[in-house]
Order: C-alpha cells, then structure tokens, then sequence
C-alpha cells in the first residue's frame, strides 16, 4: 500500500454519505444547504429540439467512419448500416435511443486516498474542477519563465494541483525529453505516483492504451482495486469530422474491460473540422459524443460515458483555433445544454482556459466569462484549470487563481432563497431612523456562510501598499510554490509500485519505439 503524505484532510463522512461543509463546498464536499442551481442557456425546448434531432439526422442520414474492424463488425449486428462509403455506419434512431437509455446516468471518479472520490452527479447540482491537458510548455512560477513541458513541470503540477480543493482530478500533460510515442505512458506515471487524486488519462498510441491502463491497475493496487475503485478515466476522441480511429475505439475496448469510465470527446473547430457557427458546432460535436455512447453501448455494455465536447473555433484571419473566443462560448454553453438537457448525459467541457500565452488580464477576463457562461449552462466537471494559449500551456499560478474562481462560480450557481427568513422582513418593517442589523439575529446566524476568498485580495490602499503592492498573482505564487515544496520526493507510491510502474514503462520504451522505429524521435 501507498504511504499517505498527503495534507490531513478536514473529517469527512464516509462516501455512501458524500460529506457536507459549513464551510465552502469543494470538490470531495457538498454544500450544507442544498439549492437549486442556477440555469442559462440560449436554448429553449423548441430550439433543443431542433438541434437534437439534427443530431439524430446527422447519425442516422449519414453515419460515422469507423475503422476498427472488429467494432464495425459488432456494430453492424447490433443494427447500424452500411453508408455510402467504406467504412461508414448509420445509427438509425432505435439503436441510438436504446444506447441513450441504457448508458449510466451517474459513475464514480474515485480518488487513491477515499477522501477524493467523486459522484457525478453531485447531490448539490454543483461541478467539480480538473487540471488542464495535453499542454506542451510550462510556465515556472518561479520566474514566470517558459519552457517545454517535462517530467518535472508533471510531477509539480500534481503537487500544486493536490492542494487546490475546488480540483478533483488531475490530467497528464504531454512531456519532452522521452520519446515522443510514449510520451503518454512516461506522462501518466510520473502524475500517478505524485497525487491521490483521480487521474485522467489520455493515450497517444493504439499501441500504448494497455500499458497506461497496466499502470493504472498498478497505482491503483491491483486490477480487481481498479475496477473496484476507478482511480483513472480515459478520454477517447472522434476526429472531426465524424470520424473514430483505431485507438480511441480500443480505449472504448479496452476500458470496459476494466470498468475505466471514459470522456467521449469531441474537439471540433469552427470553420475548419465543423461548420462556422455557433450552433453547427455544436450539432457536430454532440454528434461525434453520441455516436461515442452508441458504440460504447455495443461494444462495452454499461460503460460509464462522460459527455466531453471541447469546443474551438478558428480565427479566420490568423487559422489559430481559440477556446475563448465568443463564437467558441456560445458553441460550449449550447452543447452542454445538449448532452446535459437534451441527452440526459453526464457533462464535461472547458470551464477555464484563455487564448493568451500568459496570466494576465486578458486571461482573467476570459477564463472568468467561460466558467460562469458553462457552469450556468450545467456542466458536471469543467475542464482546462491552468491552462493558456488555447490548451498549449500550463502554469501553476494560473491554476490557484482558477481554483479560488471555482470556489466562487460554486457559491454562485447557488439560487438564494427568498422568504421572508431569507430577508429577514420582519426586521426590515422595524428597522429605527439610522438604525443597523450588525447585531441581527440574522445577521449572526449567517455571517460565517460568507463565501472567503483565499488569494484574491480585499484589502484597503494603505495596507496594499504597505505589504508591497502584492496582490492575488503574488500570493497564488506563493501558494503554488509552497506545494511544490511541501511535495514528498518519493511521491505517493510505495517502493514494489513504483518499480513495477519503472519497469512497464521500460518495457513499453523498448516496445513501442521498435513499433514505430525510423519514424519518430526522443524530443
């Protein structure tokens, strides 16, 4: 078993009874009170209909390309039909609808350490957060200073994402300095033995899908541990447009062997990969995410599927994709209607993240217009904490400073009540000329529900002045360089894992840079 150097946890409950908190909910805790969550989106019931059943055309008129063999095979029998060209499968609506029906409606993202399992979803109508993925570069928060993106950036981004509470999973970036065709597999270890948190996991290689999963099992303390206790969730995607590879019909595959819930993901572009609005972006990504569920249900009865369309949209004036851009906004927020609303699926898409390469006002605005726009939407988890230049980059400061705004967007969603308790109007009729409700009853009982901040800050000019003009980036610094300090050298896995794990992905090395000899090197 794993030594636990983690931080000593607030007392929580058992899971069957997820834990609540008088203080601000997070992600391993519910809310003390539970309300209703505040809603928005651009569709009504005869726009989601629309949409909904252009989706439907779209699977059942024309169909999605799959190259996998035995999956076409499978499909087919389970009722989908030869389209117009080889390799392309109809979903007619009976089979799709069969799929819908029977793909789980909830599933559990389990932690290492039980204090961070995760329901989806949550008692409390809120969302939990998750650290941003495949970024190539990295922004030391020492410095501010960029580089490419290596195993050490990994294993303090699980240091620094350990310690953010509004976090409930941490996702593996890509790495340099190994070879490129198991960049994935070097990757998934190095955050696996540093957090015991959920880890999401993203193959690169069809080749690579059963080492992460064999790694996975190991940190995990076993496979019949994993598939008890899903301690990893995979992402397999479509490529655009309506396409499924090889591999990611393999993750389906393989995942449901070992009970490994998976993130359908659709990552279309506006204009280049789907249509240029708003709307038919989100028709073809809820398209891609639905054809995912229907061969998940064929191929892995009873897999687990969490809805993921990560929405872009090209600036057509530069050919650069952009995740923050309005057009790619309102393409998220209607999706998740989507598959939230319209589906009735699990929901995951970007709720932070910015087109700007650094942290600073223009990410702030940006990231903080994306996570209210799709949390109010109905997300279950939102993605991208700490990432910048559309998904390219990570940086830790970055990622505290989208913790405390997840914390807010949480407390946010919350839908105040209004009786007169709420408004405490018997003593607003009774309230004396120059009179105050410092001393209120009222006031008393609900002064400690106040949502506080941890690193923005809300102080006067003298005192900011007088510390140095620091302001939330100076102490979301300080908080992300505090964890990577704090972090214990040999990780979270004991001496027989960690050895298993060096000795796989050894194995792996050798294996698949033989695969792929000639054709890639080690950057």
């Amino acid at each position: 078993m794993p030594t636990d150097h983690s931080p000593a946890p607030r007392k929580r409950r058992g899971r069957k009874s997820p834990p609540v908190s008088r203080a601000s909910a997070d992600a391993f805790s519910l809310e003390h009170i539970i309300r209703p969550r505040a809603q928005f989106g651009f569709l009504d019931s005869d726009r989601m209909a629309t949409l909904k059943g252009r989706v439907l055309d779209l699977l059942a008129d024309y169909g999605v390309m799959v190259v996998h063999p035995e999956a076409k095979t499978a499909l087919k029998k389970a009722g989908a039909i030869e389209g117009s060209e080889a390799g392309r499968l109809k979903m007619p609506r009976e089979m799709v609808a069969e799929a819908l029906m029977a793909t789980p409606k909830s599933c559990r993202l389990a932690g290492r350490n039980r204090i961070y399992d995760m329901t989806l979803p949550r008692a409390d109508g809120g969302f939990i957060l998750r650290t941003g993925t495949g970024g190539h570069g990295y922004v030391d928060p020492r410095d501010a200073s960029y580089r490419n993106m290596d195993l050490t950036a990994a294993r303090e981004i699980a240091a620094v994402a350990n310690i953010l509470d509004q976090v409930g999973f941490v996702a593996h970036p890509f790495v340099h300095g190994v070879p490129e065709v198991t960049a994935d597999i070097h990757s998934f270890a190095a955050i696996s033995a540093n957090t015991q948190k959920h880890v999401w996991m993203q193959p690169y290689q069809k080749e690579n899908v059963d080492y992460l999963l064999k790694i996975a099992a190991i940190a995990a303390g076993g496979e019949d541990a994993l598939r008890a206790n899903p301690t990893t969730s995979t992402i397999t995607c479509s490529f655009s447009p309506l396409e499924f590879k090889f591999m990611d019909t393999e993750v389906i595959i393989a995942c449901g062997k070992y009970g490994v819930p998976v993130h359908a993901c659709s990552l279309p572009s506006a204009g280049g990969t789907a249509p240029l609005s708003p709307a038919a972006l989100a028709v073809m990504a809820v398209a891609e995410v639905v054809g995912m569920v229907t061969m998940a249900h064929v191929l892995s009865p009873g897999l687990p599927v969490i809805a993921t369309p990560l929405m872009f949209a090209l600036d057509m004036r530069t050919g650069s994709a952009l995740q923050s851009s309005v057009e790619a906004m309102q393409a998220a927020s209607l999706s998740i209607q989507l598959v939230k609303r319209g589906f009735g699926l699990m929901a995951h898409t970007y709720g932070s993240g910015s087109d700007t390469p650094d942290t600073d006002h223009q990410s702030m605005a940006e990231r903080a217009l994306l996570m209210q726009t799709v949390s109010l939407s109905g997300a279950d988890i939102l993605g991208g904490v700490g990432q910048l230049e559309c998904a390219t980059v990570f940086c830790p400061v970055q990622a505290v400073l989208d913790n405390e705004l997840g914390g807010m967007a949480r407390r946010f969603l919350q839908v105040p009540d209004v009786d007169d308790a709420a408004l405490n109007f018997g003593e607003m009729l009774k309230v004396p000329v120059g009179g105050h409700f410092l001393d209120s009853n009222h006031t008393v009982a609900g002064c400690r529900d106040q949502h506080i901040p941890e690193v923005f800050q809300r102080i006067g000019r003298d005192d900011y002045e007088t510390g140095g003009r620091r302001g939330a980036f100076e102490h979301a610094r300080d908080k992300a360089l505090s964890a990577i300090a704090a972090t214990p050298e040999a990780g979270f896995l004991s001496p027989l894992q960690t050895k298993a794990i060096a000795e796989l992905t050894a194995a792996a090395d050798k294996h698949i840079v033989e695969v792929y000899s000639g054709k890639v090197d080690t950057i």
